[in-house]
């Protein structure tokens, strides 16, 4: 389907026949001459909307939806593959095995937010999509990034904060935008039952009970997040105490093989299964409780990380294992069904995928 007629969007089109690239190093418009802007809404306190510019196509006109990023991309992805017009973040045929038909067949299009941007506008534009849509950090540079992405090409754009309790929410009110608000429900329902599990084990425990956990990134282990960054909120979510939250708030950071010795923590939680069976022979981490008493755990990745990679919906299943990692005798988890169905669960119902045997057996084997 075609996108609906906009004027702004076909002045810009224009300009770039004329113009090429320099265009898009013009001094933007000024917001009150340009014909269709809205402000970004002032919304409310508990709306995981943070900012939303152009004119919003209603609900049920939205037809092609391009993902900014990876958060937005899996996002999408789950609530309405139909309408997702291709991966912002490459994907190898194995990571694709464990998706649904329809979101095996997507292309790669490339990503306008996070760490560097490979997408052309005059791509963007020539997709022609009734929708950007961003999600993950929404902090002020965020915001202001998604409303030069809207000025500069006309096309609505919004960005969503991505936050682990916010998941439900977000699916909920993501949902609405698109059109599929009971589907949204569905996945939103999914989402408050693993953050209720969470608030449950949470509450009840006291500071000292909350084991120190250090989430190694990278392949030498030596990158993690400081308090405050997305990309390590699932440790502190599920009941941990993330050591290098002692350093600071910020986003990620490099640290040395000394600092994690003085931090000494109790849990090592990685995405990298080479750093993971490598530290428990490495005689520099020997120091280190995490790798004497064995409590170095590494989280699957396929199709996306369970932990990170993207920090988006994906995590979910993450948390529901983490939470087993770090708490393994709470009251709490008794009677809950076992990983391996959580996990067949999970894929068919945010990824449509029917796991086989043997990839399920493969998830569970990583999931260490």
């Amino acid at each position: 389907m075609n996108a609906p007629h906009n004027p702004a969007r076909r002045r810009w089109l224009g300009g770039m026949g004329a113009c090429g690239a320099s265009a898009l190093l013009a001094p933007l418009t000024p917001l009150a001459s340009f014909p269709l802007w809205s402000p970004a809404h002032a919304a409310a306190p508990t709306s995981t909307i943070a900012a939303r510019f152009g004119a919003m196509p209603a609900p049920d006109r939205v037809r092609r939806v391009f993902a900014a990023g990876p958060p937005s991309g899996v996002l999408v992805a789950a609530l309405a593959p139909q309408l997702l017009l291709g991966w912002p973040m490459q994907l190898g045929d194995t990571a694709r095995s464990y998706l649904g038909p329809a979101l095996q067949a997507l292309p790669h299009l490339g990503r306008l937010s996070g760490r560097g941007s490979t997408m052309p506008l005059e791509a963007l534009l020539a997709l022609q999509p009734d929708l950007v849509l961003d999600a993950g950090t929404a902090d002020a540079t965020y915001v202001s990034s998604t409303e030069r992405l809207a000025r500069q090409t006309g096309l609505p754009c919004v960005l969503v904060n991505g936050t682990l309790p916010d998941h439900a929410r977000q699916l909920r009110e993501v949902a609405a935008l698109l059109g599929v608000a009971a589907r949204g429900e569905t996945l939103a329902q999914y989402a408050d039952s693993v953050i209720q599990l969470a608030r449950r084990i949470t509450d009840s425990l006291a500071s000292a009970d909350r084991p120190r956990v250090y989430m190694g990134r990278s392949t030498n282990g030596l990158e993690t997040g400081l308090a405050g960054s997305i990309n390590v909120e699932v440790v502190d979510f599920a009941g941990g105490h993330n050591v290098a939250a002692d350093a600071g708030r910020g986003g990620l950071t490099r640290v040395s093989m000394e600092q994690i010795l003085a931090w000494d923590p109790q849990v090592i939680v990685t995405q990298e299964a080479d750093f993971a069976e490598r530290v428990l022979r490495d005689p520099l981490w020997r120091g280190v409780s995490a790798v004497r008493s064995g409590r170095v755990h590494c989280a699957p990745v396929l199709p996306f990380g369970w932990l990170d990679g993207p920090p988006s919906v994906n995590r979910l299943i993450g948390v529901r294992w983490l939470l087993e990692k770090l708490h393994p005798q709470h009251p709490a988890l008794r009677g809950l069904p076992p990983l391996a169905q959580a996990v067949q669960q999970f894929y068919a119902l945010f990824y449509g995928a029917s796991l086989r045997s043997e990839q399920l057996q493969s998830l569970l084997a990583s999931a260490r």
